[in-house]
């Protein structure tokens, strides 16, 4: 017998949930950066020791006011995903954020998931400012409460014991993953997730607008004699005042972006990468693709 069980995880925007099952998981399976709305899909991800097995589900962090039509989508997804059967729900709250409208919504919708549930308060370690004593009324609605650091993974493995105390116990003979966890052990598929690492570059070193009018699309994967990885990708955004910016004075950013995605993308599948990129203006991406 072995504990195995799906954890869903749910808090507002930019909270580190991506990061908490990256560091976790110990491979980058969700991308990560300091702008909300980074993640836009919902990623399954396992984890597994001697123990057993965990099913992550990392939902996109929910937007109080979706003005936008990517917003919007991206909340409707996430509300589904809330629906599904799970084992046990993480709430995770941001100490360096103060309690507004936004969290009172994640919060009336947690409230509402009838499966047991933890309460996470992550980025304690963090110097700055700490709005901590505002969730503190918290503690009196949830059994467990932990403090972490994702990033530092502190407290993470004391959290992880207590997640293997909720899940349930399964024969080891008759037990079986979802169909659609695959390499590398989340359920993106190789395009989506290629694609994902150079968006992430994107949300690193553009400035606060750009990244939320693009979407990075892979068309092609392909092994050469010469034993490099082949990428054919688009960068898709809504306007060319964007793809200007995006490309940069003589090219230089749109370089930049390429160079540092070629090698993280190397990093992740162990091989050497040819990455050929290009922008393209598309007003209505939104409206096909995340």
């Amino acid at each position: 017998m072995i504990k195995m069980g799906k954890v869903l995880l749910v808090g507002r925007a930019n909270v580190g949930k991506s990061t908490f099952v990256n560091n976790v998981i110990g491979q980058k399976v969700a991308i990560t950066s300091p702008k909300p709305q980074t993640t836009r899909f919902s990623i399954r991800a396992l984890y597994e020791e001697a123990r057993g097995k965990i099913i992550f589900v990392d939902t996109p962090g929910i937007v109080g006011k979706a003005k936008d039509y990517l917003s919007k989508r991206i909340n409707e997804k996430t509300l589904q995903i809330l629906n599904e059967s799970v084992d046990l729900v993480i709430y995770m709250v941001d100490a360096t954020r103060k309690r507004d409208f936004e969290e009172a919504k994640v919060l009336g919708l947690v409230r509402k998931i009838n499966r047991p549930k933890i309460l996470v308060i992550n980025k304690i370690d963090d110097p700055g400012k700490s709005f901590l004593p505002q969730y503190k009324f918290l503690e009196e609605e949830f059994k467990d409460v932990f403090q972490i650091s994702a990033i530092n993974n502190t407290h993470v493995k004391p959290l992880l014991d207590k997640i293997f105390e909720y899940l349930p116990e399964k024969n080891i003979d008759s037990e079986e993953l979802p169909p659609d966890l695959v390499y590398p052990i989340i359920n993106l598929d190789s395009k989506i997730f290629l694609g994902e690492l150079i968006r992430e570059k994107i949300f690193l070193m553009m400035g606060q607008e750009i990244p939320y009018t693009t979407t990075v699309i892979v068309d092609q994967v392909m092994e050469r004699k010469n034993k490099t990885t082949y990428i054919q990708a688009r960068i898709l955004t809504t306007h060319d005042r964007y793809k200007r910016m995006l490309i940069g004075a003589g090219g230089r950013k749109i370089k930049e972006i390429g160079s540092y995605a070629r090698k993280e993308i190397a990093l992740a599948i162990n091989k050497k990468v040819f990455l050929d990129l290009n922008i393209e203006v598309d007003a209505h991406w939104q409206e096909m693709y995340y």
